[in-house]
């Protein structure tokens, strides 16, 4: 029997498998059925994983970043590591308190995991550690540094692009400014002009008014 989760909160597959087993008790008494729980994984053969990565080689998400994808797969293993340690710890509690009965099988496991892990009270390792975080942690420095001077760049070029337009459009208001006042001018001069003969007009009207007939 298969349970699977459509909705999971939790971080790994979603599926629980169990098969059916006969109970035998030692008081001699009927045998029971029961579920006991089976490791299960969901893999595929080599066909399927090559023909689903043919179909998904094209289909990207565009609001995510390369980034974003790789930190939130980062944060999901270790949402899981976190869950399967959690898992071994209320075992050993429980096997402790004689709730859960010993299995030496996982003992064994445990036993190998605890053999794996390095010993970080070496003088060598401490230092080999804290050379490799400082070499990480300079080209994280130098990325930002980088980043932020073209950033700076890329404003100051913007800013001298904004400048050089607003001054070629100060200067093309400028320029028909001065048209404008240069045709006001032209027209005051023409008025002054059609001012002035006409005053002359007059003027020699007045005279031929004069003149004795």
């Amino acid at each position: 029997m298969v349970i699977v989760d459509v909705r999971p909160h939790t971080v790994g597959i979603p599926t629980d498998a169990y098969f059916a087993v006969d109970e035998i008790k030692d008081d001699g008494t009927e045998t029971l059925k029961t579920f006991v729980h089976v490791p299960s994984a969901i893999e595929g053969e080599e066909a399927e994983e090559i023909g689903v990565e043919h179909l998904l080689r094209d289909i990207k998400d565009s609001t995510t970043t390369t980034l974003a994808t790789r930190v939130a797969e980062q944060l999901a293993s270790l949402r899981g590591l976190q869950s399967r340690l959690s898992d071994i710890q209320k075992y050993l509690v429980d096997v402790s308190q004689g709730v859960m009965p010993v299995d030496h099988k996982i003992v064994y496991h445990l036993q190998d995991v605890f053999n794996l892990l390095p010993d970080l009270g070496d003088r060598t390792l401490r230092e080999s550690f804290a050379s490799s975080t400082n070499d990480a942690l300079l080209v994280i420095y130098l990325s930002s540094l980088l980043r932020a001077v073209i950033a700076l760049h890329a404003l100051v070029d913007n800013k001298a692009t904004v400048g050089q337009a607003e001054l070629e459009e100060g200067k093309g208001d400028e320029k028909a400014k001065e048209k404008k006042d240069e045709k006001k001018d032209e027209k005051k001069e023409e008025e002054k002009e059609k001012e002035a003969e006409t005053e002359t007009g007059k003027e020699q009207e007045k005279d031929t008014d004069k003149k004795p007939t």
